[in-house]
C-alpha cells in the first residue's frame, strides 16, 4: 500500500509544503511573501467586467491586483456587460501565459477586492492525508529542496531501469520513455516493463512539477497492450481527479491524457521564461542558506556574495531572518559574479 507523508517548511520569505509517495516527493506547493491573495485557489473576490469578447465567449475581469481572470461565458452565467460588478471564486490560478479562471458566483457592489481568501498553504497540505503527522523543522526543510530540486529536472530514471524526460511547452507536456539499458532476455517483455513503469513515475513528476493540460507520453516498443496499460494510467493518475480524460493509444505508440489545472505550477513559480531558476529563487536559497550557517553557530557572524540583482532579491527575506536572528548576517551584491553562484562564509 503507497504511503503518504506530509512536511511544512516555514522559511524567511517563503513556505513550502511537500507530499511525499513512498519516501519520494510527489507534489511541493510554495507559498511567497507578495504573492497576490486575490489571484490564489479558492479565493472569493469581487471582480469588475473589464472586456468581454463574445466571438471567444469570454470575459476578462479585473481581480483588483495582478493580471486580468477570465470567465467562461455560458448559458449559465447569463448575459454581463463590460464595467459589471460580479462576485467570483477562483478555480484555476494564473500560468506564465494565462490568467486566473473564475466561476461566477453573482452580482456584486463596489470596487474590485479580496471577500475571502483561499486556503492556506498548510490547509492544502492537510488535505492530502488530514489525520497524518506534519513534519517540521530541519527534516522538513531537507525535502523542501530536494522536491526543488527535482522539479527541476528534466530526465528520470525508471525502476530495473530505462528513463523518461519531461518537457512543457506552450501546447503540451511532452513525456518521452526510454528503454535504455533496461536488462531483460525478451525486448518487447522490456518495453512492456518499461511502459508500466514509466506511467507511475510520470504520473508522480507531473504532479511534482504541478503540470496539468495535455500531456503526450511517448512509450516504447510496438503492439502495445492497450486495455492494461489504460488500467495502469488510470490507476497512476487517479490521484489527480476529478477531470483526467484519456484518449487511447495511437499507431504511433503514444497516450494522450487531459489533467485538469488548478494551482500555479511549482515549475512556473520556480523558474523565469528561459525555464532556469529566477532571480527570486536563487534569493531565497541565499537566505536559507544564511540560516542554515546561523543555525549552526548561534554566535557567528556571516556574509554572503551573489550577483547584484540576487543579493537585491534577497533584501526583504534577509530584513526577516535578521529580525528573528539578529543583524549578524549579510549579503553584498557583487558585479559580474553569474546569477547562479552565491558563496556563504564567516566575517
Amino acid at each position: 500500500m503507497s504511503e503518504r507523508r506530509l512536511y511544512l517548511d516555514a522559511g524567511a520569505g517563503e513556505t513550502r509544503g511537500v507530499v511525499t509517495l513512498d519516501g519520494r516527493p510527489e507534489r511541493l506547493l510554495i507559498a511567497r511573501d507578495g504573492d497576490v491573495a486575490a489571484q490564489a485557489l479558492g479565493a472569493r473576490v469581487v471582480a469588475r467586467v473589464r472586456r468581454l469578447e463574445r466571438a471567444s465567449a469570454l470575459a476578462f475581469l479585473d481581480l483588483g491586483e495582478g493580471p486580468d481572470g477570465v470567465l467562461n461565458l455560458t448559458s449559465e452565467v447569463g448575459r454581463l456587460v463590460e464595467g459589471q460588478a460580479v462576485e467570483v471564486e477562483i478555480r484555476a490560478e494564473a500560468r506564465r501565459d494565462k490568467g486566473a479562471s473564475a466561476r461566477l458566483i453573482g452580482p456584486a457592489e463596489g470596487a474590485p477586492r479580496l471577500l475571502a481568501p483561499g486556503p492556506s498553504l498548510e490547509e492544502q497540505l492537510r488535505r492530502f492525508d488530514p489525520a497524518g503527522e506534519m513534519r517540521t523543522g530541519p527534516v522538513a526543510r531537507s525535502m523542501a529542496d530536494g522536491a526543488r530540486d527535482e522539479a527541476l529536472q528534466t530526465v528520470f530514471p525508471l525502476p530495473g531501469g530505462g528513463s523518461l524526460a519531461v518537457e512543457a511547452t506552450r501546447a503540451l507536456t511532452a513525456v518521452d520513455v526510454d528503454l535504455g539499458g533496461r536488462p531483460g532476455a525478451e525486448a518487447k517483455r522490456a518495453a512492456r516493463a518499461a511502459n508500466f513503469a514509466a506511467l507511475g513515475v510520470a504520473a508522480r513528476v507531473l504532479r511534482l512539477k504541478g503540470l496539468g493540460g495535455l500531456v503526450v507520453i511517448d512509450l516504447v516498443g510496438r503492439g502495445h497492450d492497450t486495455p492494461a496499460l489504460l488500467g495502469a494510467a488510470r490507476a497512476a493518475f487517479g490521484p489527480d481527479n476529478p477531470g483526467v480524460a484519456f484518449g487511447g493509444i495511437s499507431r504511433f505508440g503514444v497516450l494522450e491524457l487531459t489533467i485538469p489545472r488548478r494551482a500555479r505550477p511549482a515549475l512556473d513559480i520556480l523558474t523565469d521564461e528561459t525555464g532556469t531558476p529566477s532571480i527570486l529563487t536563487q534569493a531565497l536559497a541565499l537566505v536559507r542558506a544564511l540560516e542554515r550557517e546561523a543555525a549552526a553557530d548561534g554566535g557567528g557572524r556571516f556574509e554572503a556574495v551573489a550577483s547584484i540583482e540576487v543579493a537585491k532579491a534577497a533584501a526583504p527575506a534577509l530584513g526577516a531572518l535578521t529580525a528573528r536572528l539578529g543583524a549578524r548576517l549579510s549579503v553584498l551584491g557583487e558585479p559580474g559574479r553569474e546569477r547562479g553562484e552565491f558563496e556563504v562564509a564567516r566575517r
